[in-house]
């Protein structure tokens, strides 16, 4: 019996030395599975900008390189199979704080509207599953513009960043802030009725103005806001509920600001 050397994949292999005919017909190794399955994991990762995706991909992967046995006819040291497992990890890691940075708005940390779009196909699918409303929130800051030309934009910062901190504290773990652009904010609520909307919305109005005043024309100020709130319908996309919530929001700005108007439709 011969030995030979092959340095494919980077791995020593010992190689027994039958006819061509019988080396043909001999079974692929677990490690020559294993490669090809990381082959062609590699080219979906490639195919993809889904981060959930992507960190789906590398969990399986992880999970196989644990699980692989490999034969007799293959040689792999144990270190390097850790090395994979750990190289794996950390990217999987990077991937998931990249994802969290690009979904994230920086100044406020709520979810930005990159964001919004993942949460909000994960949160529908599951209410479509599970026969259960989601509850979609438009708030807009009342009187923001006048905030800034008075006080400065370093305080308008300061007025958004106190709303998304008072809406995290009074929210449940499973409500989601998210900015959607300027002064206006998207609040998802999963499982809820109307009335149960109203009454979370109301108690976040309720602790922002009692947590935050503005020094505004020689006297201290509440910060309010004004919100149109809609219940997603069975198989309802994002565009259309937010704009029903968009038209709630914009009949609460008409009846005085600093209230909640559940939409019709």
């Amino acid at each position: 019996m011969q030995k030979a050397t092959n340095n494919k994949r980077g791995m020593l292999r010992l190689v027994k030395s039958p006819n061509l005919v019988e080396s043909e017909q001999k079974p692929m190794t677990d490690s020559e599975k294993y490669y090809r399955q990381v082959q062609q994991y590699a080219e979906q990762i490639r195919n993809t900008r889904n981060a959930d995706e992507i960190v789906r991909i590398l969990d399986i992967v992880l999970s196989e390189t644990r699980e692989v046995k490999f034969s007799d006819e293959a040689f792999v040291a144990q270190e390097q199979v850790k090395l994979a497992e750990q190289k794996i990890e950390s990217l999987k890691n990077e991937v998931e704080q990249l994802r969290n940075l690009v979904q994230t708005d920086q100044m406020t940390g709520a979810f930005n509207r990159r964001g919004l779009e993942d949460i909000f196909k994960r949160e529908a699918a599951r209410a479509d599953r599970n026969a259960q409303s989601l509850g979609v929130v438009m708030v807009d800051l009342d009187d923001f513009k006048r905030i800034n030309d008075c006080l400065g934009h370093p305080y308008g910062d300061n007025v958004l960043i106190s709303l998304v901190t008072v809406a995290k504290e009074t929210l449940r773990p499973t409500d989601v802030v998210v900015r959607f652009g300027g002064e206006e904010f998207v609040i998802l609520l999963p499982d809820v009725e109307m009335n149960e909307a109203l009454t979370i919305v109301q108690r976040i109005q309720n602790n922002l103005a009692k947590s935050s005043a503005l020094p505004l024309e020689n006297q201290l100020m509440p910060i309010t806001f004004s919100a149109g709130i809609a219940l997603r319908a069975f198989g309802e996309n994002q565009n259309s509920v937010i704009s029903r919530a968009d038209q709630a929001l914009y009949q609460a700005k008409r009846m005085g600001k600093n209230c909640t108007i559940p939409s019709v439709a």
